[in-house]
Parts: structure tokens; sequence; C-alpha cells
């Protein structure tokens, strides 16, 4: 399968602290990739170097298949679309002035704004001065013009940290009819729940170094600890091996029609983040 991104031995140095340390991996063309890691991991070092607005100190980066050093040409900007801390919209705008303004810069029918903001459930709010938002809105705002061109490579860097269950949900789905329409995302995220709902393969990234990397579901059953908890009518919980003395047992119970529920152990990634970084979630 074709990769979007390789990235090899990738080194980034600021004075005397080393960002990032011989960071390897690849995104495929379609993929959602998750880059997790607590704050300060070298996440937005990473988006800063894969979107040619850092050079890195060693190693290669490649986008495309061209390096990040040339992505400043129109060719490559117009493929990409970039999701970070810092706005860039216009406050004495309106929401739908400024979506209109990048409209004309990517040469997009002005139609499409509307489609960008029923994907951040901004259609009733377009009216709306940029000045006069609150930071949840300003985000989603954000992310409507990111989304604009339909870019074949999106970054996101906490794309619903500000956001509530109900709007982060509602960009959930339409982040999956993107990626289904062939739009390979690079997703950096605390959220580890999002992660685990959006992403194909996630990595840790911790002290500027990869810890892991793999598919979800993979790494859940790597950390599994190989038992299940089974939940009795009498209240009772009985954690089991997953054997055959614990398929004897489970049996027995359910012979005698005392089961609620049975559930696997597998941890979240959000147990897993815990156990490889030692910091709590955020």
């Amino acid at each position: 399968m074709e990769n979007i991104i390789e990235v090899n031995q990738l080194e980034k140095v600021f004075g005397n602290q080393t960002a990032l340390d011989e960071v390897n991996f690849q995104v495929a063309k379609g993929e959602i990739f998750g880059f997790l890691g607590p704050s300060g991991s070298g996440k937005t070092t990473t988006i800063k170097i894969l979107t040619g607005q850092l050079a890195p100190t060693s190693g290669e980066a490649n986008i495309f298949g061209v390096s990040t050093s040339i992505l400043k040409k129109g060719e490559y900007r117009k493929r990409i679309g970039v999701l970070t801390d810092n706005s860039g919209l216009y406050t004495r705008l309106s929401i739908y002035d400024n979506l209109k303004l990048y409209c004309n810069l990517y040469g997009v029918p002005i139609t499409r704004i509307q489609e960008v903001l029923n994907m951040v459930n901004l259609e009733q709010e377009q009216k709306k001065i940029v000045s006069k938002l609150s930071k949840g809105m300003l985000q989603r705002v954000t992310l409507a013009r990111t989304l604009l061109h339909e870019p074949d490579l999106l970054f996101l860097d906490e794309p619903t940290s500000a956001l509530d269950p109900v709007n982060s949900q509602h960009i959930h789905e339409g982040l999956k009819r993107l990626n289904e329409k062939g739009t390979t995302i690079f997703l950096t995220t605390h959220d580890m729940a999002e992660a685990e709902l959006l992403c194909n393969r996630v990595a840790f990234l911790h002290q500027g170094e990869i810890q892991l990397q793999d598919e979800p579901k993979v790494l859940r059953r790597q950390f599994s600890d190989s038992t299940v908890t089974v939940l009795l009518k009498n209240g009772e919980q009985l954690r089991l091996a997953s054997d055959n003395s614990g398929a004897d047992t489970i049996y027995q119970y359910m012979k005698n029609n005392e089961i609620v529920s049975i559930h696997s152990n597998e941890p979240t990634l959000g147990d897993i983040f815990v156990e490889i970084t030692g910091r709590k979630l955020v």
C-alpha cells in the first residue's frame, strides 16, 4: 500500500533539549493514524516538521514521496490541511465571510461552505462575528476552514480539545466521512477514546521516542491479562482466567442461569497510555 507519510530516524534538538529522538513511522494512504502522548512529548513538533514549518535536525521526513523541505510549493500546499492552535481567522468578519475568503484562496466553490459548516455543527451560527465566538466555536470554525478544500492529507492537532461531547461526536462523524472519501488523517489527541474510535493505527510518543505502534485492538490484546469478569445475578463479580478452568466455571454458572454478563478485561488505550508514560491523562 502507498505511504503518504514516511519518517526515518527523525531527530529534532532545541539547544540542549532533544524533542524527537530517532523517530520512525509510516502512514498509509487512506489511514487515520493517531499520534499519542503527554504534553511536551514532541507531538506538535512532529506536525510542524511534517508540514514544513520546522526543519529536522537530522533524519528524513517525506510527504507524498517528497521531502517536507519543499512543501511550501503551491502544488503540495493545496493537498494538505492543517489544524493547530493558531486559528489565523479574521476576527472582524463573520464565520461565513472567513470561509468565503478561503474558498477564493483555494479555488473552492462557495457551495462547499455549507458542507463544512454542517460537518462542524455551525450552520445556524454562520453570521456570527469571529471576535464574539467562544473558544470551542473558534476551534470548530478553524476546523471548517481546514476541511474546505478536501485535502488529500489532514493534520489535526487536538481537534476536539475544547468541545463538548455532542459537538465532538458530530465532528468525529464528519471526519469518518471525509476519510471514507479518501483523505488520510494524522491525528494528535489526549483523548484516548477518540483515538480508539477513529484510528486504524496509533503510535505512543514519550520523551521524544515512539514506545509503541500498532492497531488499537492489537495493543489491547498485547497488554491484556487474559482474564474475564463474570457478573452473577446475586451481585457477585468473579475474575476468571481465559483458559479451560475458567471456561468450565462459566459453563456451570450458565447451566444454572446465574450469569448477568461476561466481559473481557482488555485494557483501554488510556490504561496503556498510563502504563507506558507513567502520566495520567489530562
